[in-house]
């Protein structure tokens, strides 16, 4: 491993982190490497649906774009799409409490606009 003084090569762990189990890799790559070369250094896309244009990268949780920079010891995450929209599912859950009736779905009945086909005068 060299060090990274050398200016040479640099360690950097790539993730893939998708709905089966996260998969770490370490990989070495050129200290001018941009994070679109360390996944294709690390193979995790080999095998897989997903292409470096089609999915979200990220350096320790900050999206980046292929072209990014790396430094030094950084984390490049792959993310699959995903599965869900949060904002449907947001929904889903606040109907499911609104519908057992609890306190905490009342709360959020009082706040609601009246229906659109009520007339107001």
């Amino acid at each position: 491993m060299a060090s990274p003084e050398s200016g040479s090569v640099i360690d950097v762990m790539v993730c893939l982190a998708t709905v089966t189990p996260p998969r770490l890799v370490n990989v070495q790559v050129p200290a001018q490497a941009t994070v679109a070369d360390a996944v294709r250094a690390s193979g995790l896309l080999s095998g897989l649906d997903l292409t470096i244009d089609t999915c979200r990268l990220g350096v320790y949780g900050k999206r980046k774009t292929p072209d990014a920079a790396l430094h030094a010891r950084d984390r490049v995450e792959i993310l699959g799409a995903l599965i869900a929209d949060p904002k449907t599912a947001r929904r889903r859950r606040v109907q499911k409490v609104r519908a057992t009736g609890t306190r905490e779905g009342l709360k959020w009945l009082r706040n609601e606009a009246p229906p659109k086909d009520d007339v107001l005068e």
